[in-house]
């Protein structure tokens, strides 16, 4: 009887599309999940968890992104100086207006793993404010995510 093998898909074996999502009004969370799994890769017959098949995403419009019921206000994000009583905070409402890119980076990388290959995936992702972005020579595909809130 022979023995049949698991496939391992090989970097060399993986071929890479560019995916571009305009995020005006699509709720962060749901975003970020939909984000992460296609820079994983898991929407490929040839997903591999230990190894990176996934694509590329280019988000634009970021400061268009919603999020749900108070946490326009609520939300709060942390970091840290290294100083004693260095902790910073922002609301979201605050990050949104200073940094938009980082709201959704920050939401995707939470959903990565915490490792090497997290770390390799997220640099796959690209986050632009505005509706321009530097990406059109990829001919990105553009990809409609139904994530917006329903009522």
């Amino acid at each position: 009887m022979k023995k049949q093998h698991s496939y391992y898909a090989k970097p060399s074996d993986i071929e890479k599309k560019w995916y571009a999502i305009d995020a005006t009004d699509l709720i962060l969370g749901r975003l970020a999940t939909e984000v992460a799994s296609i820079v994983r890769g898991k929407h490929k017959p040839s997903y591999t968890p230990s190894v990176d098949v996934g694509d590329f995403v280019v988000i634009y419009n970021a400061e268009k992104v919603a999020v749900t019921g108070n946490k326009r206000t609520d939300k709060m994000y942390y970091r840290h100086s290294g100083y004693p009583g260095g902790l910073k905070e922002a609301s979201f409402q605050q990050l949104i207006n200073k940094k938009p890119e980082d709201v959704i980076m920050k939401a995707v990388k939470g959903m990565l793993p915490h490792n090497r290959l997290g770390r390799q995936l997220l640099k796959k992702v690209k986050v632009y404010a505005g509706e321009s972005h530097p990406h059109a020579a990829q001919n990105p595909e553009v990809l409609t995510i139904n994530a917006k809130e329903t009522k």
